[in-house]
């Protein structure tokens, strides 16, 4: 039997997911009693982690939504509170990665970026911060190690998740006297989908992993169920006084300052 008693009697809204990070923050709220709403446009996928969910003892539905719409975003909130009669926890972890630098990147791609990786999270909140602010509920924003150093060619996906940041805290301050928590998480190189989508952009795609591996100290890629406990830990009360923080979870990537100085020994 999975444990549900540190969400017992929550309503968590969980967009991206069915798959990746997404997926697995909606099986581990809801293995430890929450009621999940996993958003997403992805229906074979969303429903089969409903399934999963289900078929372990959890309580979960599925929305198809588009979180680049307002509308999509508005109904979204509103089938939560519908099925479950509130709602405590908003995470938000919808995302895509597209490569170019700002002279390379077309304009509709820029836009699809910042659409999904950074209004989506505007959208959503602004339709269930009214119903956090009933419950004193917590959102966790999923944003990334490259808002604080970045690699070239993501010149957009960088930009996004910088701002992500910005707008987690611009919440978090906004809302503190609401009792509403507002964080974010910012993970390094992690086993996902969008990970094997760019792998297989490389002509070797093995070599993408040993290469992402060998950057973290900490000697391996992390697994979305990891990541998860993050988010679990800052969307419960253990997080209480926690707000307008961003937590690292990158195996120590941000660490090195550039390469090992030789001596003259060397």
């Amino acid at each position: 039997m999975i444990d549900n008693t540190e969400f017992q009697n929550k309503v968590a809204l969980v967009t991206g997911g069915a798959m990746g990070i997404g997926k697995a923050v909606a099986k581990l709220l809801a293995a430890r009693g929450s009621k999940v709403l996993i958003v997403d446009r992805a229906v074979q996928e969303g429903s089969l982690a409903v399934e999963e969910i289900k078929h372990l003892g959890g309580n979960a539905e599925f929305f198809k939504a588009d979180v680049s719409n307002i509308n999509n975003c508005s109904d979204a909130v509103k089938k939560a509170v519908e099925l479950f009669g509130k709602l405590d926890i908003v995470s938000n972890n919808a995302g895509i990665q597209r490569y170019g630098t700002v002279e390379s990147t077309p304009e509709n791609e820029w836009d699809e970026v910042m659409n999904i990786n950074l209004k989506s999270v505007y959208y959503i909140c602004k339709f269930a911060i009214p119903h956090l602010k009933k419950t004193k509920g917590s959102i966790v924003n999923m944003t990334s190690v490259q808002a604080f150093a970045t690699q070239r060619g993501v010149a957009a996906y960088t930009t996004s998740k910088h701002a992500l940041i910005g707008l987690t805290r611009s919440m978090a301050i906004d809302f503190a006297r609401d009792g509403i928590r507002v964080n974010c998480v910012a993970p390094g190189t992690v086993e996902t989908p969008m990970l094997k989508y760019a792998a297989a952009l490389d002509p070797n795609p093995e070599s993408v992993y040993e290469n992402c591996k060998n950057m973290h100290p900490i000697g391996r890629i992390a697994q979305p169920e990891e990541i998860a406990e993050v988010v679990a830990f800052l969307a419960s009360d253990r997080a209480s006084f926690v707000t307008g923080s961003c937590y690292l979870v990158d195996g120590g990537l941000l660490l090195p300052i550039g390469g090992e100085p030789k001596t003259s020994q060397e």
